[in-house]
């Protein structure tokens, strides 16, 4: 066993018997390769990547190879999800080498003495394929190429860093764009990259993008209360939602999204399932079925909370990372179907529906097998069958839980059981958006109950930690653990009010700002001012498989600006907005969260702020939670819990006035006379609705 053994990190304790003298990132690794003048070789992946399994059984368990390894390296293993800081710098370190895009595994060498990386790959096989040389070879020839040009790195080290610098810096050489112009770009990008064959943007493979499918739903609203309704914008949207949960990127017997489609189609997926993934489509999926009250919408909404509850969440309250893509040894096995299987466990009907819907009529798609999706609407699939809708409906729950028990007889994919903060900020949010949609106070309570884990095992009262497994937090806060958590939050508020969640918001937006805030050039570094020193300092910008830092924390302190009244929360947000806007305009369609701040901040704001009984809240709510309100913030707070209350509504509220619900409807810092009627409120909300 090697030094891997001691840690929580699932990922790590997969290779700690590996025959590698493997390291965690620590003070001692990085002190030894400098005494021994060896290379690091930095190997970075996750629990549930597929080609970190391929990689670290080809070549990390097999004796010859580690023994190379271990003569010639200093060898540390990374979990990228626990150290997103190391991730990205060695990320954006390979695509400067190699002029190609990264991934995982992601095998990096590094000069002992600097730590900067001078030979960078993903994958490599033990033996040639794929038109990629055999690791040993290239073991061999980094070791030969090191001890030949040492006295060349330090000059190599200093252009990489400078590079890596010049990639965060905005370069202000062309003129700024204005918002309008910022907006209609980065329109006319998404749409002009929208497959209208398959759904979704570009071709093959396909990732669900959840941000810039957001942004187009909101491009649309907003074109819409302008009289001129860009419905090409919504048709991207709603096609592609469809065609997702239609998909087999959908799993149709246990809810939940894979991480992507492998083809142009969204049949068959990369099989692991991220909790991220899952957090933010649910609140992609809850505005799809607010708009549109679409019962495949509903479906997918309903069954995904339901899975990330079912499957992902810990007896405490907080939700586990992934679900591997593999189970005994193959990618995808546990999901898969043999007709035979099938048609043993059903009923002749159940399985007409069940051929029918999800495509066992047709030849096999997944290595001689089916992975089931469907390629029509429901009401198709009945009329089709010339069945009774009810009857039809039921027959088909009936065979799902048939194959969803037979499934669960398989052995099942591994869980990484690790917590993450930032994930989890991201769940809490897309629960409560959830809720609201579908009108489930249940799914509040568990966002509240995971709001309560973090703040009890991950929250200092100022500070967060980024990771908790096997009862031990660690790491100190990222940008993403803080900003996502505090919009999370936001978003709970929003449908129930507690104090305590107010008070963690504050205390998260007030350390945001004083340990990430770039005070001289604008916005958010991704760690902390008094974070471990290492090679360069990144301030992400861009939106990835999650919304960008800086977009995120722009997002949340305009919103906490809005419920608090305190203005001081937007100084940074325009500082950030105008470092930004330097490189935005280059191609927006890469920055959609920035590009919604950047609209948040220069149209005027409305929200709703109430006033009540607790009791008697819930019926005004409903008047906003009924329908379609993108950005319209609503908060309700009881008599009985109003600690805390914006600093533009009156702190005293008269007897009188005690025992019924005001309504203020306010836009920026303005707030209109008290609304206590019901019907007055909705004919106000009614008048506030885009034509």
């Amino acid at each position: 066993m090697n030094q891997l053994q001691f840690e929580s990190s699932p990922y790590l304790r997969q290779h700690a018997a590996n025959p590698v003298d493997w390291f965690p990132w620590c003070n001692e690794a990085l002190n030894l390769a400098d005494e021994l003048d060896r290379p690091i070789l930095l190997s970075i992946g996750y629990s549930t990547c597929h080609w970190c399994h391929v990689m670290a059984k080809e070549c990390f368990e097999d004796d010859k190879v580690a023994q190379l390894m271990n003569e010639h390296f200093v060898n540390i293993k990374v979990d990228r999800e626990e150290r997103p800081d190391l991730d990205q710098i060695y990320q954006s370190a390979h695509g400067l080498l190699t002029q190609r895009s990264g991934g995982w595994p992601l095998t990096v060498f590094l000069n002992p003495k600097s730590r900067v990386p001078f030979f960078a790959g993903t994958y490599f096989p033990k033996a040639p394929r794929f038109g990629l040389p055999g690791f040993p070879e290239v073991l061999q020839q980094v070791s030969r190429a090191y001890a030949q040009n040492k006295d060349r790195l330090e000059e190599f080290d200093a252009k990489l860093l400078e590079a890596l610098s010049e990639s965060d810096r905005s370069q202000n050489t062309e003129s700024k764009r204005s918002f309008d112009d910022m907006c209609s770009r980065c329109r006319d990008i998404l749409v002009a990259n929208y497959d209208a064959q398959g759904g979704g943007f570009g071709t093959a493979p396909k990732f669900p993008q959840p941000m810039s499918l957001s942004w187009l739903l909101k491009h649309w609203y907003d074109s819409r209360s302008r009289g001129r309704a860009d419905s090409e914008a919504l048709d991207v949207f709603i096609d592609t939602l469809t065609r997702m949960g239609r998909g087999g990127i959908f799993d149709h017997l246990g809810g939940g999204f894979f991480r992507y489609s492998t083809d142009r189609s969204w049949t068959i997926p990369h099989f692991e399932k991220m909790l991220y993934d899952n957090a933010l489509l649910l609140g992609v999926y809850a505005d799809a079925y607010a708009l549109t009250g679409d019962q495949l919408f509903e479906e997918v909404l309903s069954e995904t909370a339901s899975w990330v509850l079912d499957e992902l969440r810990t007896p405490d309250g907080g939700f586990f990372s992934a679900i591997d893509a593999d189970s005994e040894g193959e990618e995808g096995k546990y999901y898969a179907w043999r007709r035979n299987e099938v048609k043993r466990v059903l009923t002749d009907e159940e399985y007409l529906v069940a051929e029918t819907l999800y495509g066992l009529d047709k030849p096999t798609n997944f290595e001689t097998r089916w992975h089931l999706h469907r390629t029509d609407a429901w009401r198709a699939v009945v009329h089709r069958l010339s069945l009774d809708p009810e009857h039809a409906y039921q027959t088909r729950q009936s065979a799902r839980a048939k194959l969803r028990a037979l499934r669960a007889e398989r052995i099942p994919p591994a869980t990484d059981t690790k917590v993450l903060t930032s994930w989890n900020g991201l769940t809490i949010g897309g629960l409560a958006r959830a809720s609201r949609s579908l009108n489930m106070p249940d799914l509040v309570n568990m966002a509240q109950a995971t709001a309560d884990f973090l703040r009890q095992h991950c929250f200092d009262g100022h500070r967060l930690n980024a990771v908790w497994c096997d009862g031990q937090a660690k790491f100190n806060g990222y940008l993403d653990d803080y900003a996502h958590l505090l919009n999370g939050l936001l978003d709970l508020l929003a449908v129930s009010w507690r104090h305590v969640d107010v008070e963690m918001a504050k205390a998260l937006a007030d350390s945001l700002i004083k340990w990430f805030y770039d005070s001289d050039d604008g916005g958010f570094w991704f760690t902390a001012h008094d974070h471990e020193d290492l090679i360069y300092r990144a301030k992400p910008s861009t939106d990835g498989a999650t919304p960008s830092g800086n977009g995120a924390a722009c997002l949340a302190l305009i919103r906490l600006a809005d419920l608090s009244g305190q203005t001081e929360y937007l100084e940074p947000v325009e500082r950030t907005l105008e470092w930004a806007g330097g490189f935005v305009g280059r191609n927006e369609a890469m920055y959609p969260t920035l590009v919604q701040c950047m609209n948040r901040m220069v149209k005027p704001h409305n929200h709703i702020l109430m006033r009540g009984p607790r009791d008697l809240l819930s019926d005004w709510l409903a008047v906003v939670h009924g329908d379609f309100h993108p950005d319209l913030e609503t908060w309700a707070i009881p008599h009985e819990d109003s600690k805390f209350l914006p600093e533009y509504l009156p702190k005293l509220v008269p007897a009188e006035e005690r025992e019924r619900v005001t309504a203020y409807i306010c836009e920026d810092f303005v707030c209109s006379a008290p609304i206590n009627d019901l019907d007055e409120f909705q004919a106000t909300v009614a008048a506030m609705r885009a034509p």
